[in-house]
C-alpha cells in the first residue's frame, strides 16, 4: 500500500505516522510538523503528519474536542502546504471520508468504530488510503473481516493499526504475537502511545503513562512491524486530550534513534 507517495509493507523502509493527538490552533500544528519532519529527516524516516480535527470519543461531555472539520481541514491544509508531508487524519461519521479525503492522504477509522459498516464504505469511497484502528475488544486475527469489508467496498490500500487490547479494568495489553499475526492479510502498524493508556482512569478521561511507550516501541519494531504511530507534543502538561500517554519531542528524538537501530539490525540480517 502507499500513504500518498510513501509505499508502506512489502520490504518498504519503516514509516513513521506522528503528531497531535488533537489539533488545538495552526501555529501549533505548524511548528509540530515541522519539528516532527526535522527529527524524521535526522534518523532517516519516511513520515505521515497525524493529527485529529475532532475528538468525538471522549470520556465525558466537557472535554476537549478540537476545532471541528471546517476549521481543522483547513489548518492541515496549511500544513501539508507549510511542509509538504502527507497527512493522516481521523473520522467518526459517513459524512466525513470525502471531505477529509480533500486534505488528507490516508483516512483513519477509529479502534471504536472499526467495525461500522456505513462509515468503512464511505471511506471506502474517499479515494484514498484508510488506516483501520484494531478495536481494544477484538482478536487480531479478527481484524481480517474488517480488511475484506473495505476491500469489498473498493479500497486497497489499507493500514491495520494495533494500540492494545482490554485487558481488566482501565488497562490496555499489547499482544505482540497478534502483531505479526496481522500482517498475514495487511500492511501493520504499532500505535505506542495509546497502547499505555488506562482507559477511563483519570477521573473520566483517559490515564496513561508514557513510560512505557518507548519499550513497547522498541519491542513492536523486533517484532517486525511497518509503520510505527507516536504522539508527541510540545507541552506535555498542558495537552488537552491524552497527555499521559504521548511524549515530548526530547523523547521522540531519542526514541527515533533506538528503533531506528533495531530496525536497521533486522534489516541486515535479510
Amino acid at each position: 500500500m502507499r500513504i500518498g507517495k510513501i509505499p508502506v509493507g512489502d520490504g518498504a523502509p519503516l514509516v513513521l505516522i506522528c503528531g497531535l493527538n488533537v489539533l488545538e490552533n495552526e501555529a501549533d500544528a505548524v511548528e509540530t510538523a515541522r519539528t516532527i519532519q526535522q527529527l524524521a529527516d535526522k534518523h532517516d524516516f519516511p513520515v505521515v503528519f497525524k493529527a485529529s480535527f475532532d475528538k468525538a470519543n471522549r470520556s465525558r461531555h466537557d472535554s476537549f474536542r478540537g476545532p471541528g472539520i471546517d476549521e481543522g481541514l483547513r489548518i492541515l491544509k496549511s500544513v501539508k502546504k507549510e511542509t509538504g508531508l502527507p497527512i493522516l487524519t481521523d473520522v467518526h461519521e459517513p459524512e466525513q471520508p470525502k471531505l477529509a479525503a480533500e486534505v488528507a492522504d490516508i483516512i483513519q477509522v477509529p479502534a471504536f468504530l472499526m467495525r461500522q459498516t456505513d462509515l468503512i464504505a464511505a471511506c471506502a469511497a474517499a479515494g484514498v488510503a484508510v488506516n483501520l484502528k484494531k478495536g481494544q475488544f477484538i482478536a487480531p486475527h479478527d481484524m481480517c473481516h474488517a480488511v475484506d469489508k473495505l476491500k469489498h467496498y473498493g479500497c486497497e490500500d489499507i493500514l491495520v493499526t494495533d494500540r492494545g487490547t482490554c485487558f481488566g479494568y482501565n488497562n490496555l495489553v499489547t499482544d505482540m504475537q497478534g502483531l505479526v499475526a496481522m500482517r498475514e492479510f495487511a500492511p501493520v502498524c504499532f500505535d505506542a502511545t495509546h497502547a499505555v493508556q488506562y482507559p477511563g482512569a483519570n477521573g473520566g478521561s483517559s490515564g496513561g503513562d508514557r513510560r512505557f511507550v518507548a519499550p513497547l516501541a522498541r519491542a513492536g519494531v523486533a517484532a517486525g512491524i511497518d509503520a510505527l504511530f507516536i504522539e508527541a507534543h510540545p507541552d506535555l502538561e498542558a495537552a488537552p486530550c491524552d497527555g499521559p500517554s504521548q511524549i515530548s519531542f526530547e523523547d521522540l528524538d531519542r526514541l527515533l534513534a533506538e528503533v531506528r537501530a533495531i530496525d536497521s539490525a533486522l534489516r541486515d540480517l535479510d
